[in-house]
């Protein structure tokens, strides 16, 4: 079967809501850890985004594991830490559900360029994304890290060939982003409504 990188996080995205339409813990957890994979092909680039993504996946997947029919949504870890005014905490779930969305939105943005612009190199495909989504929610140093990151980033037509597998990459990349967009701005949309959507890198 033809296959390409993004092949296992699109199977996974089917299982991602409940009949009922709520956003389901585990499985939006494996579709974000099934896109470290495309992160690896990126090299010293993405090793920053690649460390917070799998922090805060690990940091949710362990409230889970404490108790799966509790933790099964989404968004009840968040309530309970709303409830309890710990969600501003930076170690919460709360706030690793946040960083992890805006992650995710980053992605998503640099796999949407590189669909729309083939005449950007992969730098500017990234400094693009980086600065729609991430960089007003990062102070000084982090934004100065991931200017430097960004440098580092793979030759363009290298990078397509290898996350190309045998599929057809740019129909993937565009089904990705068409049905991963959704989950994440529920995501936005439930932080926000409990007024965390906004909080910054210290």
């Amino acid at each position: 079967m033809a296959e390409t990188v993004f092949t296992p996080s699109l199977e996974g995205m089917k299982h991602v809501k409940a009949e009922n339409g709520v956003i389901l813990t585990k499985p939006f957890l494996e579709v974000c850890k099934q896109i470290l994979p495309v992160l690896d092909k990126f090299g010293a680039a993405m090793a920053i985004v690649k460390s917070d993504i799998g922090g805060n996946i690990t940091r949710l997947e362990n409230k889970y594991s404490s108790d799966p029919s509790k933790y099964e949504h989404l968004y009840s870890m968040v309530q309970e830490e709303v409830q309890n005014k710990t969600a501003k905490g930076s170690s919460s779930c709360t706030n690793g559900l946040l960083w992890l969305t805006r992650a995710m939105d980053f992605l998503v943005e640099l796999f949407r360029n590189l669909l729309e612009h083939p005449d950007w190199a992969m730098s500017q495909a990234c400094t693009d994304s980086y600065t729609k989504t991430l960089k007003k929610f990062h102070g000084w140093l982090a934004s100065s890290s991931f200017t430097v990151a960004m440098k580092l980033a793979p030759n363009r037509d290298k990078f397509m060939e290898v996350i190309s597998g045998t599929g057809d990459i740019n129909a993937d990349i565009e089904k990705f982003c068409t049905t991963f967009s959704p989950f994440l701005k529920e995501n936005h949309d439930f932080l926000a409504s409990v007024g965390l959507d906004d909080m910054k890198a210290s």
